[in-house]
């Protein structure tokens, strides 16, 4: 796990080696401080010679000035070099998410990522400062403190091997109590997190159902959880304190003890006595610092392993053995397709045995949860077949690279989304390319010219988060634009004239036969006007395809298809009336 994280340093090496460098030669400038002061006592003050007084007190105050000049260097190191390992971390995960089949994705929540990309990534920010500053610079300090103590006077400096084992057992107890509590906290961070992202991004609906009571009540019980675990991993590190101050004024009252007796026995001088108690200080804090860094690293140590999932998870979808990065056609074959979704093991779809010719018009009609998204969602390879196989240009989809085969399939998909920016930056999502005649063009054909026209700025209007100011319709006609600007040999349109009028529908599937006739077109709708002039028409009913063909065969074939048709009609001729 750390050589995997260590992997993110990358160009701030040279800071991080730096850090613990300027580290350890701060601590050797204060561990000379004591002896310094030590002399002045016994050979300055002590003997009243001034000279001696002068002359060390240049020197500590030389050594002072060196040691914070190491000290700030140490500190920029350290920020540097951790800030540039969380930025190259971040930006690992984020690129790993982006290559993530729709199968990975459903392995972790929204907010589950978001938490990881956030929280834990400034947790383990933190935690590799002070692992390549404090976790330096602390057993530095206890090594040469502990040499010069032993130095001035080896039998008191044995106190100090006396209180070492009893925190580092403390220590161990406390960090085995602690990290399953700080574990689970993080999997309700992630469970708010994910309440939070839903209730915003759907806040209307919750205001137009008069929800908030419940959506509140569902953050205040997660946010609760994570109150509770926090508390109860604070109670846990809370007798780190108690710990560390036992072991601290122990040994300070030990060696003031045994140091007084050995000044009256003669074999100790108050300028060593002295040295002694400030090297006790040092080390003291020191162990106060493994401490510290123990917490943290306890922490850490959760969100490290949440993050290595992001990194070590491998997408379920890879360029093809064959690497075709050609698609010959738009014509496309499902034999004997059987399809699940991994999380829930639930069969979609199965016996899926399915011819399209090239710039064919083909409508997919069926209930909710009869497979219609899951059917499409095979020929783009954002999931792969559970069993048989689907051909796109007369080629396994598994063969292709991936980014080749989706160049050359759009999809308007059930969910539509826009992003912020202006109306020109979303189009051009199709085709960065793409020349201002090209959108206005692809807007023509789906019938987005006019409302854009009339917006004050036109093309360059912004569009808000999520397209919240834009209408539902307006929305759909603008990723179908987005789409028809790659050009593409296979174009799906997911259920994406729902919001559309009839009239405007039929105006579209009107410019789709006259503008781009050699284009696959695949239509999912739950409108028969929507489908009744494709070249076949598939009727799906639970994840089978009962019947296929035109409008005509499946009026006198298939019972289904004509109990559709003729509930609209009604439904039609009631509102008409």
């Amino acid at each position: 796990m750390i050589r995997k994280l260590s992997r993110c340093i990358r160009e701030y090496k040279k800071d991080t080696v730096l850090t613990p460098v300027t580290a350890t030669l701060e601590v050797v400038m204060e561990v000379i401080i004591p002896l310094l002061m030590a002399t002045m006592i016994d050979d300055g003050i002590d003997a009243g010679n001034m000279n001696v007084i002068w002359r060390v007190g240049l020197l500590l105050v030389a050594c002072a000035l060196v040691s914070l000049a190491f000290g700030v260097l140490s500190g920029f190191y350290g920020a540097r070099a951790s800030t540039g390992f969380a930025r190259n971390l971040r930006q690992d995960m984020y690129y790993k998410v982006q290559k993530y089949a729709f199968s990975n994705i459903d392995k972790f929540s929204t907010g589950s990522i978001v938490t990881r990309l956030t929280t834990d990534v400034t947790n383990l920010q933190n935690t590799f400062q002070m692992m390549i500053r404090i976790a330096v610079r602390a057993p530095m300090t206890l090594i040469f403190s502990m040499i010069m103590a032993f130095s001035v006077n080896s039998r008191l400096s044995l106190v100090f091997l006396a209180a070492i084992p009893v925190l580092g057992l403390g220590l161990g107890f406390l960090s085995v109590k602690a990290f399953p509590v700080f574990s689970r906290m993080f999997k309700h961070i992630d469970r708010m997190n994910t309440v939070v992202q839903e209730n915003l991004r759907g806040i209307r609906v919750v205001k137009a159902f008069v929800r908030e009571d419940y959506e509140t009540k569902k953050f205040v019980d997660a946010s609760e959880d994570i109150r509770r675990d926090n508390t109860l991993a604070e109670k846990i590190l809370a007798f780190n304190s108690p710990l560390m101050q036992f072991c601290m004024y122990g040994t300070m009252l030990l060696i003031s003890w045994f140091g007084a007796r050995l000044i009256v026995g003669g074999s100790m001088t108050t300028g060593q006595l002295m040295s002694m108690m400030s090297y006790a200080m040092q080390i003291l804090g020191t162990l106060m610092m493994l401490a510290m860094i123990f917490v943290m690293a306890t922490i850490s140590q959760a969100s490290a392993r949440r993050v290595v999932e992001i990194l070590d998870e491998e997408s379920d979808i890879a360029d093809g053995e064959k690497n075709i990065t050609t698609v010959k056609d738009g014509s496309i074959r499902f034999e004997n397709v059987e399809f699940h979704y991994q999380k829930s093991g639930r069969q979609c779809l199965s016996e899926i045995n399915l011819d399209i010719r090239p710039g064919q018009t083909v409508g997919i009609l069926g209930g909710t949860g009869s497979g219609k998204s899951s059917l499409v969602q095979l020929i783009p390879r954002l999931y792969d077949v559970s069993g048989g196989r689907v051909l796109v240009g007369g080629e396994d989809v598994r063969d292709y690279n991936v980014e080749a085969l989706r160049e050359e399939v759009a999809m308007v998909l059930q969910k539509n989304e826009l992003f912020s920016g202006t109306i020109k930056d979303n189009l051009r999502w199709g085709d960065e390319n793409a020349s201002d005649e090209d959108i206005q063009r692809v807007c023509h054909l789906a019938q987005a010219d006019g409302f854009i026209q009339e917006f004050p700025d036109q093309y360059d209007t912004y569009i808000e988060q999520g397209g919240s100011n834009v209408s539902g319709g307006q929305k759909q006609r603008l990723c179908i634009a987005r789409a028809l600007l790659k050009n593409p040999k296979i174009l799906i349109l997911d259920d994406s004239t729902s919001a559309v009028d009839t009239h405007t529908d039929a105006l579209i599937r009107e410019a789709f036969r006259r503008e781009i006739p050699d284009t696959t077109k695949i239509i999912i709708a739950q409108r028969v006007a929507s489908v009744q002039d494709a070249d076949q028409i598939i009727v799906l009913d639970g994840g089978k395809i009962m019947d296929v063909g035109t409008h005509q065969e499946l009026m006198e074939k298939s019972p289904i298809y004509r109990e559709v048709y003729e509930s609209q009609q009604k439904g039609e001729s009631a509102n008409a009336s």
